[in-house]
């Protein structure tokens, strides 16, 4: 846990980077509750929602992007967005490489363990139900050690190349190496290059979905870089619309390159491809563009702060809201309510009060911390 005077944002910090990364955890806390009741009530009064908006609020099978996607390569991207900043401070300030090794290493191991508590069911104390490698904060683990070493030993345009290695390399073993039974390329859910390797060394302990985990932490990797790219442009002294400009135009390069690519190597999220990589990449450099234009260069502020409050702490929120059910305890102000709401109205609205009554239990909790200068970091 930082103090104040360290890490607290508004203090040395692009507060547009927090807003983004609150944005994102939002969704992950309730926000896609509270999303899919106000459409369920806005089906009953004006009709059906349009299937184009229901599929972006769901996950993709297999092949394709949804909005919904992109919250799991946002909160890697914002990662690597803040280590240039975290990283120059650690420097200046006059910390060993031996310290900053620590420090990866620390982290690393700090973040898979809480992946396995989030989801790996660790604290169930249960073998036969133990998933080794099966969560968002392990993805963020092996991308920010990557990253991590990449900013301590290679220059700008090494950590350039490093990543256009991992994407091709991905690629390159994704598609020409076979494996098993099936040829080189096959790329359905239950056969593929990355799923066999989990197969083979996780055994028992992989977390039993089609998403992959070992082999795609090299582009776990990649997407960590790709934020480390937008941190270098907001922390460089070029003016403010050279920087807005600059994501700009990495967005819309990401979002070309990862369209064409997926052409030949198709966008799967489940296996973090390279192309997904990039299409991801693309919105995510031009989400904090926009943040970033409106909150630190036109100095609209007011209106990100909810979301600064929850990005502050975003380990702690992600953790909190996979461990306890917050939905319980807003039953407890607004659960009595429902009752009396529901024969008078929808019964979408009694889910809508109650996913939003789960969603304003948190951000208090947060807002209290938020007040107490109270951010927890790992």
């Amino acid at each position: 846990m930082n103090s104040p005077s360290q890490d607290a944002p508004g203090r040395g910090r692009v507060l547009s980077i927090d807003a983004l990364r609150g944005f994102d955890m939002f969704w992950i806390i309730g926000g896609e509750g509270v999303a899919l009741a106000l459409l369920a009530l806005l089906a009953s009064v004006v009709g059906p929602m349009p299937e184009w908006l229901l599929y972006h609020m769901r996950h993709t099978e297999w092949i394709g992007f949804s909005a919904w996607d992109l919250i799991m390569p946002l909160f890697l991207f914002v990662v690597g967005a803040v280590m240039p900043l975290s990283f120059d401070k650690r420097i200046e300030a006059g910390q060993s490489r031996s310290r900053l090794y620590l420090k990866i290493f620390q982290r690393f191991v700090i973040l898979f363990v809480l992946g396995m508590i989030a989801q790996g069911n660790l604290l169930e104390y249960d073998l036969a139900k133990l998933h080794l490698f099966s969560n968002t904060l392990q993805a963020i683990a092996c991308g920010y050690v990557i990253a991590a070493l990449a900013i301590l030993n290679l220059k700008w345009w090494g950590q350039i190349l490093l990543t256009i290695a991992l994407l091709a390399g991905y690629w390159a073993l994704m598609m020409f190496v076979p494996f098993g039974d099936h040829p080189a390329g096959t790329l359905e859910p239950k056969a593929n290059l990355a799923l066999y390797l989990d197969e083979l060394i996780l055994r028992r302990f992989r977390d039993g979905t089609s998403y992959a985990w070992i082999l795609a932490s090299m582009t776990f990797g990649a997407t960590v870089l790709l934020g480390v790219f937008a941190g270098r442009i907001l922390k460089s002294s070029a003016s403010n619309a050279m920087k807005v400009g600059g994501l700009v135009a990495l967005g819309a390069g990401c979002l070309a390159a990862g369209w064409a690519w997926g052409l030949w190597f198709p966008i799967i999220k489940h296996l973090w491809t390279s192309s997904m990589v990039l299409w991801a990449a693309g919105w995510s450099y031009l989400l904090l563009a926009g943040f970033y234009l409106v909150i630190d260069v036109w100095g609209f502020r007011k209106w990100a702060f909810p979301l600064v409050v929850i990005g502050a702490n975003a380990i702690a929120v992600y953790m909190a809201a996979h461990v306890f059910d917050f939905h319980k305890i807003g039953d407890v102000f607004v659960g009595n309510l429902v009752p009396y709401l529901v024969p008078r109205f929808d019964p979408a609205v009694g889910d809508l009060l109650q996913n939003i009554a789960a969603v304003v239990v948190i951000w208090l909790i947060l807002l209290y911390m938020y007040r107490k200068r109270t951010f927890v970091r790992v």
